[in-house]
């Protein structure tokens, strides 16, 4: 065998020019598979990323009537719909893929939120002390909410990054006092993502998904929730899976869970539902591979060629080496050596190829993604079957040429001028 494959090298090195024309087909058609599977697998990855955020496997479940949200700022509480207590979040806790779990009421504020007679515009946030950590978030100044705040109603409230520059320019936001719904709050801390995702904005629909993100946050206790809006509202629940293929299921169990506890009349409509923006994002990817891949069925294309390609140099270098195959078959060698030795040649030619090809696709790939700013990810597996394939092209093409070699006459063969 290696034998074989050194006398391959030879022969490759020996005819420089006609091999690599010879493998061009194989180089071409490789590296465009490459550069397209790159392509899509960086695709999905940002359409994951842009449907998941930032990377926390956070699955949200909150009321909703009929296929939308309930906005709760402009419809009355339904009758039936309790307070989600410490043993729902136990029951949901035990659920299989579940790393954490909060319960927060969420709404809107428009000139709710005062600062020196200024309204702000953002989000308000009822929190329990899980959310933080559910949700990806860290102090970086000041300091968290701690049980007394709770236990005691303290009116303390905690911005997020875009609050914080929003409604304090330049200033310190420590210890500044913020009115909400004609009460006083104390700033006690600002948090911010862990993560440096930052969503891009290019439809009303991506605004509405990030109003509150971009617009930032204010958090305060969820004890003093019934001070700030009078009510108890329904919360939402926010579970951290353990990884992104949980989340689905994740979603689905503590629906049902949540679910249980509503005592609403069928005609209502009303009832919890998960946002699976995992089953979203998989079926964009899915849209997305069905395009990718009558693209890569027309690269296919080359392969095809540079398999017939294969074929007919591997033709020209039978009829050139007749002489030396007679004299092989002269002095004892057995046919199964003939061709052995010419299917190696014709595996190595297209493996050469398939490996030039593979690093073309990279560097096509790179090439790509720096012209029109899409992302792109090498698969480690996809260069190692087109490697394989390019060799398996090798054999099926190299087939015919070498059984016409070891079926040579060795007398004739020696004849052959």
């Amino acid at each position: 065998m290696f034998e074989n494959i050194g006398l391959s090298f030879q022969g490759i090195w020996n005819h420089k020019l006609r091999s690599l024309l010879t493998m061009l087909g194989i180089i071409i058609g490789i590296a465009s598979i490459i550069a397209i599977v790159s392509t899509i697998k960086g695709t999905n990855e940002q359409i994951k990323q842009q449907l998941i955020g930032a990377g926390n496997n956070v699955v949200k479940v909150q009321l909703c009537q009929g296929d939308y949200p309930m906005d709760l700022q402009y419809n009355t509480i339904p009758d039936g719909v309790g307070v989600l207590t410490e043993d729902i979040r136990t029951q949901i806790s035990g659920l299989d893929g579940v790393e954490n779990v909060s319960f927060y009421r969420e709404r809107t504020y428009v000139e709710s939120v005062y600062w020196q007679n200024t309204a702000f515009n953002g989000t308000m946030c009822g929190i329990d002390s899980h959310y933080f950590d559910v949700n990806g978030y860290h102090i970086y100044l000041g300091r968290g909410f701690v049980q007394s705040d709770y236990d005691s109603y303290s009116k303390v409230v905690i911005l997020d990054q875009k609050a914080a520059e929003s409604i304090f320019p330049g200033e310190n936001p420590l210890g500044q006092t913020l009115e909400i719904r004609q009460q006083p709050f104390t700033v006690v801390g600002v948090v911010a993502q862990r993560s440096t995702y930052e969503p891009q904005i290019e439809t009303y629909e991506d605004y509405s998904l990030y109003v509150g993100y971009e617009s930032g946050a204010v958090y305060l206790p969820d004890t003093l929730w019934p001070l700030v809006c009078q009510f108890d509202e329904p919360q939402t629940v926010d579970i951290q899976a353990r990884s992104t293929d949980d989340m689905t299921s994740v979603g689905r169990d503590a629906e049902s869970i949540v679910n249980a506890t509503l005592s609403v009349s069928e005609d209502s409509d009303i009832s919890y539902a998960s946002t699976d923006v995992l089953e979203q994002a998989q079926q964009l990817q899915q849209m997305a591979n069905a395009t990718n891949q009558q693209l890569i069925w027309i690269a296919s294309i080359s392969l095809l060629v540079g398999g017939i390609g294969v074929m007919n140099i591997m033709l020209v270098t039978v009829t050139e080496r007749t002489r030396e195959i007679g004299l092989k078959k002269a002095i004892g060698a057995r046919r199964s050596r003939i061709l052995w030795q010419f299917l190696t040649e014709a595996a190595v030619l297209t493996s050469l190829g398939g490996v030039i090809g593979v690093l073309a696709g990279i560097g096509m790939a790179q090439v790509v993604s720096r012209v029109s700013g899409s992302p792109t990810a090498i698969s480690v597996p996809a260069t190692l079957i087109a490697v394989l394939f390019s060799m398996l092209i090798g054999i099926v093409f190299g087939l015919m040429p070498a059984f016409k070699a070891a079926n040579l006459n060795p007398i004739e063969a020696l004849r052959r001028e």
